[in-house]
C-alpha cells in the first residue's frame, strides 16, 4: 500500500483530477488548503529572510496557495497508472511549477 500525495499549484486542475481519481477506481481522498514556503514568505513579508527585491517581485502572486490531495492506493499497478493519468492531465502545463507528486509506503492503515 502506498500513500498518494499531489500537491497542485493549478487549482484550475482540481476537478479534473478527482474525476481521473474516480475513473481510476479510487475510492477516497483527503484535500487540503495549502500554501508553499517561498510563497508565505514572499506574500506575508516575512523580513527575517533575506530575499532579493527581483526574486521577492517574481515569487509574489504566482500561485499563492494550492491543494494538497492525499488518498491511499493499494497496489503498486494502480498507483503506477493513476500517476501516468495525472502526469497525462498536466503534460500541456510546460512551467515547472504546476505542482508535483510523491509516494510513501503505508504501514498499517487504523480506523
Amino acid at each position: 500500500m502506498k500513500a498518494l500525495i499531489i500537491v497542485l499549484n493549478k487549482t484550475e486542475y482540481l476537478e479534473d483530477l478527482l474525476t481521473l481519481l474516480i475513473e481510476h477506481n479510487v475510492k477516497g481522498a483527503t484535500i487540503l488548503d495549502s500554501q508553499g514556503m517561498a510563497s508565505s514568505i514572499v506574500n506575508n513579508d516575512i523580513t527575517d529572510i533575506p530575499l532579493f527585491g527581483s526574486l521577492k517581485a517574481l515569487l509574489r502572486d504566482r500561485h499563492p496557495y494550492n491543494k494538497t490531495i492525499f488518498t491511499v492506493i493499494e497496489n503498486q499497478e494502480k498507483l503506477y497508472k493513476v500517476v501516468q493519468a495525472i502526469q497525462n492531465l498536466l503534460k500541456d502545463e510546460k512551467k515547472p511549477d504546476r505542482g508535483f507528486i510523491f509516494s510513501v509506503p503505508v504501514g498499517e492503515i487504523f480506523c
